[in-house]
C-alpha cells in the first residue's frame, strides 16, 4: 500500500525537510495539504479508471497522487527542475504517471494528448495552477482546441468569478467572453487559504470549464472578435461608442461609429458589460464588414 497521502501538513513538511525545499516565489508554488479538496476535484472533475488526466504544476505529487489513484493514466507537466527527484520519491508506488519536464506554455499538449492516450479515450486537465500565470495558461489550452472533455482548475476566487460572469454584473468582461467563447464556465467550489502550504494571500475556487463541441455564436473572424470585444471593455465606464471611437481612433470618428452601431442595431450609449456574447458576435460581424 502507498505511504500516507502526500496532502497533509506533516508529511509535506517531512518531504520539504527532507529535500531542503524552498518555495520559489515567483513559480506561485502553493502547496495543497488537504486530502479532502482534491478528492472534491477529482469528483467534480468526474475522473475514473477509464480517464486519461493532464496535471500542469504537481508541485510535490499532492493531486497527482489522487489523479493516479483515480485515473487511468496522468501526465503531468513541470516547469521546476527541483521537484523532479522529489516526484520520482513521493509517487514512486504508482506506475501510471508520467513526468514531462516542460513549460506548459511552450508545449505541444494537443501531440501529448496524441501519444499518451487511447484516440477514443475521455482527456480532463486537472490543476491547481500557479496564480500568477493562469489566464495565459488557460487560454492557450483554450485557443488550442484540444481533445479533452473539461478543464478542472484551482485558481484565484477572483480569477473564476470573471471567467464564470454573467452579463451587468462587476465581474463581467472580455475575460469571460474568451473563456465562455470555448467552454461552460461554472465555479464549483470555494476553497479557504488555510488549506495551502506556505498560505497565499488570496482565497481559491475550482472553475470547471467543460469544453464546447462548437462556439455559442457564429463570428466571422475569431481575432477581430475578440479585439472588438477587448475594445469595449478597454474603460468599463465608457460607453461602446466612446470606447469603439478610441479603438478606430485615425480610421473613424465617432459620428461614423454611431451611425455603424445604429445600422448593427445596437444603442452606443450601453456599455461593454451589458451585452451578451450573442450581442457582441454582432456587434463584431457588423464591424468586421463594414471594414472588410
Amino acid at each position: 500500500m502507498p505511504k500516507k497521502h502526500i496532502a497533509t501538513p506533516t508529511r509535506t513538511k517531512e518531504i520539504l525537510a527532507k529535500y531542503k525545499f524552498s518555495f520559489k516565489k515567483s513559480l506561485g508554488q502553493n502547496f495543497l495539504v488537504d486530502v479532502n479538496i482534491l478528492e472534491n476535484i477529482i469528483k467534480h472533475a468526474g475522473i475514473d479508471k477509464d480517464t486519461g488526466a493532464i496535471e500542469i504544476g504537481p508541485g510535490i505529487g499532492a493531486l497527482t497522487e489522487q489523479l493516479a489513484i483515480h485515473a487511468d493514466k496522468v501526465v503531468a507537466y513541470e516547469i521546476d527542475q527541483r521537484l523532479l527527484p522529489i516526484l520520482k520519491d513521493t509517487l514512486q508506488d504508482y506506475s501510471n504517471i508520467d513526468i514531462v519536464h516542460q513549460d506548459i506554455l511552450e508545449s505541444d499538449v494537443a501531440d501529448t494528448i496524441k501519444m499518451n492516450f487511447r484516440p477514443d479515450q475521455a482527456v480532463s486537465i486537472v490543476a491547481n495552477l500557479p496564480y500568477y500565470i493562469t489566464t495565459p495558461i488557460l487560454m492557450k489550452l483554450l485557443r488550442e482546441k484540444l481533445p479533452v472533455d473539461s478543464l478542472t482548475v484551482m485558481i484565484q476566487k477572483e480569477v473564476a468569478e470573471r471567467m464564470a460572469a454573467k452579463p451587468n454584473s462587476k465581474s463581467y468582461g472580455s475575460l469571460t467572453i474568451a473563456v465562455q467563447y470555448y467552454t461552460q464556465a461554472e465555479v464549483v467550489m470555494n476553497v479557504p487559504k488555510s488549506v495551502f502550504m506556505p498560505q497565499p494571500n488570496v482565497d481559491s475556487s475550482i472553475l470547471q470549464l467543460v469544453t464546447r463541441e462548437k462556439p455559442p455564436v457564429h463570428v466571422e473572424n475569431e481575432d477581430y472578435f475578440f479585439n472588438i470585444v477587448q475594445a469595449c471593455f478597454a474603460q468599463r465606464r465608457k460607453t461602446l461608442r466612446n470606447n469603439l471611437t478610441s479603438h478606430f481612433k485615425g480610421t473613424y470618428d465617432k459620428e461614423t461609429i454611431t451611425h455603424m452601431l445604429d445600422d448593427i442595431g445596437i444603442d452606443g450609449i450601453r456599455r461593454g458589460e451589458s451585452l451578451d456574447m450573442g450581442e457582441f458576435a454582432l456587434l463584431a460581424n457588423g464591424f468586421y464588414h463594414a471594414v472588410n
